[in-house]
């Protein structure tokens, strides 16, 4: 073999071994991204905001994150804070959440009696039917070992505090109806609400008649066999 033909050679192999390395590369890329999901718009602090302070653009920036990692309850764009102000004290790259803004209609503190807490999550839902003031029951699907469904009536009668159609950032671009409500619950249940949001393959939120109070569902399952 002449030089040129050894060199011409060695020339085609490396850019075959580069080829495939760049593919594997890309491969190992997409399973991430795959596993992660796309990366949505999230609102974060810029500078720190003092308790009462006005958020605005000066104060605000745009993150994008991976959906799996975004808040349950966000805000996608800094124009839907016109007009509200911190309700506590944030710092630099805090994600901006309902809890910590003031759209002058809260009292101090959160609207919940002692003992209390409010839960926000993303549930599927009519934003039309579920609004302040109204009921709730939240029903939470797990996948089990064979690949079937189990749906669970997890909590009744929820007083809805805070609702609002999902922004993309919150999965809104899935199929169905997306809701992001501030439910008024216990510790108890605001602890098993936010674990349901990552083990749960899908929540639902049933709203309830106006006046209906009454109870004695929670906890009843039905798999998608029907059993």
């Amino acid at each position: 073999m002449t030089h040129g033909r050894r060199a011409a050679v060695l020339v085609g192999l490396a850019l075959l071994l580069g080829g495939l390395a760049a593919s594997d590369v890309a491969g190992r890329e997409a399973a991430l991204r795959r596993a992660v999901g796309p990366s949505v718009p999230v609102v974060v602090v810029r500078s720190r905001v003092a308790a009462g302070a006005a958020l605005d653009a000066r104060h605000l920036a745009i993150r994008r994150v991976p959906a799996r990692f975004a808040p349950a309850v966000a805000y996608a764009s800094v124009s839907a804070l016109a007009g509200t102000r911190a309700a506590v004290a944030l710092e630099p790259g805090e994600d901006v959440v309902p809890s910590s803004v003031d759209d002058g209609t809260r009292a101090v503190g959160a609207p919940v009696r002692p003992g209390e807490r409010v839960a926000e999550l993303v549930a599927r839902g009519s934003a039309e039917l579920i609004r302040p003031g109204g009921r709730v029951d939240v029903l939470v699907t797990r996948e089990r070992g064979d690949g079937s469904g189990a749906t669970t009536v997890a909590l009744e009668d929820a007083e809805v505090l805070a609702a609002h159609v999902a922004a993309a950032g919150d999965g809104a671009d899935a199929v169905g109806d997306r809701v992001a409500v501030s439910l008024r619950v216990t510790v108890r249940q605001a602890v098993y609400l936010a674990a349901a949001q990552s083990f749960a393959r899908e929540l639902r939120l049933l709203p309830r008649a106006a006046g209906d109070r009454r109870h004695g569902l929670a906890g009843t399952t039905v798999g998608s066999d029907l059993r």
